[in-house]
């Protein structure tokens, strides 16, 4: 063995033994420059090759942001409709059958108000149908009107997404990549379909606290099957509009963390001709905010939401909800955004329209139970997220 080879080994073996491999990626940014960039830790343990900014991850529920970008680009086409009934363009009722009067628009859909719930679960594998799943009683709230009570739901963005295919009959992740992903120029893409083989080459394997593979180790290729299947993998015969959950768009599009402080880039610049910034206005304004008995807060975590964004800092002084914890950086300024969690990856993009700066991260490998902070958030988020 030459001695370049057994160098190598001797640094692999090092990593792998490290006390902290977990992969670790914060992008500073403002309106226009990439800033601070801090990386540590492993993308692929069993290689050894270490993390960086350009490195896509499965980014969790910041991917819901991304889905409410594509809908406002339909929305200023002319192809959809936050208020109109939802059931127009699935071609059947979607109702909660408490409340059988009340018709689902996109906004409560995009700001979880639908009365949607993830009990009947929100992975439909490629032989079943959102249809379907949303007929178990179990995926309703029964005790709230519809549009009345928020209630963080992942249910919610597989029946947006179904309602994105129907109208426009173009399967998701491709729609997503001709809306949204090519016009910001980014190689980014849910469940790795429409990424570049050089990107799915560079994907972060998420690992739980126990050091097991929880998603993405990949070898370097795409997966055989970028789909929940049971039996046969054959998307040839998929009808766009009968299961939008497919692609995951509650929380699997494959980011990195540059490619990402650019989408707060473009939000920090109101849009920037991608969108109007009427659109990003509608996107960013609260469509629901507690008030001490309007919805679940997660033990104060949601306190404001708009369309598929976040909103921090909900109890300043002088507000109502002083109960709501939902400050990570601690500094009573609110930030717009969104927070993601799966897979032992907790990750964020936070921008404050005010300072015109923002800020793009996720941090693997931890436990179900990690430590809250001061805030609701976690305290790796809040160590992470005020670094400077």
């Amino acid at each position: 063995m030459t001695a370049i080879a057994v160098t190598l080994l001797a640094a692999s073996a090092l990593h792998a033994a490290s006390p902290d491999p977990a992969a670790q990626v914060r992008v500073a940014f403002d309106t226009r420059h990439i800033g601070k960039v801090a990386v540590s830790g492993l993308a692929d343990r069993a290689t050894g090759r270490r993390v960086t900014a350009d490195d896509p991850v499965r980014i969790a529920s910041v991917s819901k942001l991304v889905v409410a970008l594509g809908v406002m680009r339909l929305v200023e086409a002319g192809k959809l409709d936050l208020d109109r009934d939802v059931s127009a363009y699935l071609g059947w009722t979607l109702r909660n059958p408490n409340y059988p009067d009340v018709p689902i628009t996109l906004r409560m859909l995009l700001s979880h108000t639908s009365g949607l719930r993830d009990d009947a679960d929100y992975a439909i594998p490629l032989s079943d149908t959102v249809r379907a799943r949303v007929a178990d009683p179990r995926a309703w709230d029964v005790e709230h009107r519809t549009g009345s009570w928020f209630h963080y739901t992942n249910l919610n963005f597989p029946v947006v997404a179904s309602v994105m295919e129907a109208a426009t009959g173009e399967r998701f992740d491709m729609l997503m990549a001709r809306l949204v992903l090519k016009p910001l120029k980014l190689d980014v893409c849910f469940n790795w379909t429409t990424c570049s083989d050089a990107k799915v080459a560079r994907a972060v394997v998420l690992y739980g606290a126990d050091g097991v593979v929880q998603r993405d180790d990949l070898h370097g290729k795409r997966p055989d099957c970028p789909v929940v299947a049971i039996g046969a993998c054959d998307l040839s015969t998929y009808k766009p509009g009968d299961n939008g959950a497919l692609f995951s768009p509650q929380g699997g599009l494959r980011i990195s963390m540059r490619d990402l402080a650019r989408i707060g880039q473009m939000l920090l610049r109101r849009g920037d001709s991608f969108l109007k910034p009427a659109s990003v206005a509608r996107m960013t304004r609260a469509q629901w905010v507690f008030d001490g008995g309007n919805g679940d807060t997660e033990n104060g975590f949601h306190c404001s939401y708009g369309l598929a964004v976040m909103m921090t800092a909900t109890a300043r002084p002088g507000t109502p909800a002083p109960e709501c914890r939902d400050d990570p950086f601690g500094d009573v300024r609110p930030r717009l955004g969104h927070a993601g969690e799966a897979y032992g990856l907790r990750s964020g993009l936070w921008i404050d329209p005010k300072s015109g700066r923002g800020v793009a991260f996720f941090t693997t490998a931890l436990p179900d139970d990690t430590p809250k902070g001061r805030s609701a958030f976690t305290a790796a988020e809040e160590t992470i997220i005020q670094s400077k």
